[in-house]
């Protein structure tokens, strides 16, 4: 089936007869999965410290993990009982922070990094790319990369200065005569204010991920709550928040709840196989993982208001909005407050939430080098029924105060202590001691106060940017643009 085929068949939804009687079971059954929570885990280990990024295969079988070794590997999961990685990779100077595979091509996937790099990896024999073409170099650090599920050149960037971008691999990579704008073709307003605030904030992005047929996406951000955007539209329509239990109930008091404010996270959509991947999932600082159910784009659209400069002071002072310019018009999502599931098992913090593409399955990563499978049942088709194990519900509690243990492997890992040791722990002991040191120092930043962005500043850089390639202007340039407004357009009929 084409690609405008599948497209109109999510937006009309399936036929009426039998197929559509067995669609309506399937979801049915794969909502009261995921609804009921995936209390049953299991350790994936291969990794020897942080796991960062984690990302799956279009079909499902492939998951590739990277972290602060910094090997990136492959697990393979049509094996009977997943015990260990099928291959490993070297590739980048620094810690790998987001992977993703090309959607109609398993040998291909992009990765993002602290140096600053993207990188295509291209697997093929017959590839003739070499590492100078298939990287892009950024003036900022990466935090995340993902490839459009249907349209196979489109791929989309953050990076720490809360820059979301929709980019094009062919004016992105290649020879450097038939690059443009670094493959920009859009940007996503990332921007946010008060009614009391005369500035504007830029929240750094930790992740940003599509849904499987990349209608909409969704990025994680630091200091405020996962953000969830149409493909077409530069404004959000629905920001992810944890003030309830998934019972409704107020969350108890002295118990923490999702915040992302010290390391950079990765969340991901999904549904056990359904079409419209209704679920978005993401780890948080209070060592768990959170999920939530999303109502239709077309209703979050039109619960999304927009107010004037001129009625902004008469709004109530805590709202947060989406602004362009601070004398632009204001753009307010609708806040999801309530998770359906918040997933355990971790000692420190989650990084990395993943949903399996066709199994009701999640997979969890942090400061910790071992993965976690969560599931509905003890039962997988990739893992015999006795390996997986009931997940306790409590986590670990963050210490208020340093133990002089604590702090001697909090030294140790960021290496400051004199000492000469022989042996590493062979625990995740100095990571977690490192970061509850990180979490009690840094945790209830305020992002308007952090994160002020000055959009005059960022207009001169624009320009400045922009002359720049205008003198760079080569022949061959005429063509891609022509390519870019095609590019653009075709996304915004999707």
């Amino acid at each position: 089936m084409s690609f405008k085929r599948r497209r109109i068949s999510y937006e009309l939804g399936p036929a009426a007869g039998p197929r559509n009687a067995r669609w309506d079971a399937r979801k049915e059954t794969a909502e009261a999965l995921l609804d009921g929570g995936l209390p049953y885990s299991r350790k994936l280990c291969g990794h020897t410290e942080c796991v960062n990024a984690l990302v799956l295969s279009r079909s499902g079988r492939w998951l590739a993990s990277g972290g602060d070794d910094p090997h990136i590997l492959l697990w393979d999961f049509h094996q009977g009982d997943l015990k260990e990685p099928s291959k490993r990779f070297l590739g980048h100077r620094d810690s790998v922070l987001d992977l993703s595979c090309h959607p109609q091509q398993d040998e291909i996937f992009l990765s993002a990094s602290d140096d600053g790099c993207t990188i295509l990896h291209d697997m093929r024999a017959a590839s003739t790319l070499t590492r100078a073409q298939g990287t892009l170099q950024h003036d900022a650090e990466m935090t995340c990369v993902q490839f459009h599920p249907e349209m196979e050149h489109i791929f989309v960037t953050g990076d720490i200065r809360g820059e979301l971008c929709l980019r094009d691999t062919r004016m992105a990579f290649g020879p450097k005569s038939r690059r443009l704008n670094k493959g920009v073709v859009r940007k996503f307003v990332t921007t946010i204010t008060k009614p009391t605030m005369r500035h504007l904030s830029n929240p750094e992005l930790s992740s940003v991920t599509f849904d499987s047929t990349g209608t909409k996406l969704a990025a994680t951000m630091a200091l405020f709550g996962p953000t969830i955007y149409k493909t077409s539209d530069p404004y959000p329509i629905a920001v992810c928040a944890a003030t309830t239990l998934p019972d409704g109930s107020p969350i108890p008091e002295g118990e923490r709840t999702y915040a992302n404010s010290c390391t950079i996270k990765h969340g991901s959509f999904g549904g056990g196989g359904l079409l419209d991947d209704p679920y978005y999932c993401a780890g948080s600082d209070d060592f768990r993982a959170y999920m939530w159910k999303l109502p239709p784009l077309a209703e979050l659209a039109l619960r999304r208001r927009e107010v004037s400069m001129d009625d902004w002071s008469n709004e109530d002072p805590n709202t947060v909005a989406f602004a362009e310019s601070k004398s632009g018009p204001r753009h307010i999502p609708i806040t999801l407050s309530r998770p359906t599931a918040r997933l355990a098992g971790h000692r420190s913090i989650v990084n990395t939430a993943l949903m399996h593409p066709t199994f009701p399955a999640i997979l969890t990563a942090g400061i910790e080098r071992n993965i976690l499978l969560h599931s509905p049942t003890p039962a997988t088709p990739f893992m015999p029924s006795s390996s997986l194990s009931v997940t306790p519900a409590e986590v670990r509690t963050l210490p208020a105060e340093e133990t002089p243990e604590s702090r001697l492997l909090a030294s140790r890992a960021r290496g400051t202590t004199l000492t000469i040791w022989d042996d590493e722990p062979e625990d995740d002991s100095m990571s977690i001691a490192l970061f509850d040191q990180i979490l009690r120092q840094e945790s209830g930043a305020d992002v308007f106060e952090t994160r002020r962005w000055s959009v005059e500043e960022d207009d001169d850089e624009d320009e400045d940017e922009d002359e720049a390639e205008d003198r760079d202007e080569t022949e061959d340039e005429d063509d891609e643009d022509e390519d870019m407004y095609e590019t653009m357009a075709y996304v915004d009929a999707t």
